[in-house]
């Protein structure tokens, strides 16, 4: 089994700053891409930011400049450093990862999510 626990969410004033956390355990060959997403109320799911194994790292529109994904391989968990806040950051924010167990499956795990509520 693989868990992906995010950590780091809570209430911040716009332009403020939070880092959130996901670290992934168990049954772990190799981990791929990992990335966050979030989920705003009576909005779909959308990408916020990914980073592959080797570094390459893709960002949304809106969190370009603002927002910086990391990892750290010997730790398994990825980072959502999150500066200048707006209130429409406020959301749900997933983690993600594509990982390789020990049985040579790669499969596609999420985290349980982090509330993020940006104040106006």
């Amino acid at each position: 089994q693989v868990q992906l626990v995010e950590s780091g969410g809570g209430l911040v004033q716009s332009g403020g700053s939070l880092r959130l956390s996901c670290a992934a355990s168990g049954n772990i060959f190799s981990i791929y891409t990992m990335g966050w997403y979030r989920q705003a109320p009576g909005k779909q799911r959308e990408l916020v930011a990914t980073i592959t194994s080797g570094g390459s790292i893709n960002y949304a529109d809106s969190v370009k400049g603002r927002f910086t994904i990391s990892r750290d391989n010997a730790k398994n968990t990825v980072y959502l450093q999150m500066n200048s806040l707006k209130p429409e950051d406020t959301a749900v924010y997933y983690c993600n990862a594509a990982i390789v167990n020990s049985d040579y499956v790669r499969m596609n795990y999420w985290g349980k999510g982090t509330l993020v509520t940006v104040s106006s």
